[in-house]
């Protein structure tokens, strides 16, 4: 099994930014993967409320929200999303929902 990163940051604001396209334009990605997201909010402060989605096709479809988290206040850690398996028309979001624009660092970690 291989394991590929794609590591990036971006301040992020109330407009969703899609990790593995790093724009807020969303470009679906179609690699097969097992897929993990780890995000850095450790700028985060108290009122900050962030949130994370991931997308997914089935079977060539409409595409739909397969997984989401808010993330509030202070993180004194990373957030990791669980592992899912991917690969019909997927991309991960993140927007701001209050407070304010943070700088925020991820990674997509993928297993094929």
């Amino acid at each position: 099994m291989a394991i590929s990163l794609t590591n990036g940051s971006a301040t992020i604001g109330t407009t969703e930014y899609w990790l593995a396209s790093a724009s807020t334009a969303k470009t679906d990605q179609t690699d097969d993967a097992m897929l993990t997201v780890w995000i850095d909010f450790a700028a985060m402060v108290a009122g900050d409320q962030y949130k994370i989605r991931l997308v997914e096709k089935i079977n060539a479809g409409t595409q739909r929200t397969a997984f989401e988290a808010i993330v509030t206040g202070a993180q004194a850690g990373p957030w990791v999303m669980p592992a899912f398996i991917v690969g019909d028309g997927w991309e991960v979001g993140v927007a701001k929902l209050t407070g304010t624009d943070r700088s925020i660092a991820w990674s997509l970690r993928k297993a094929t």
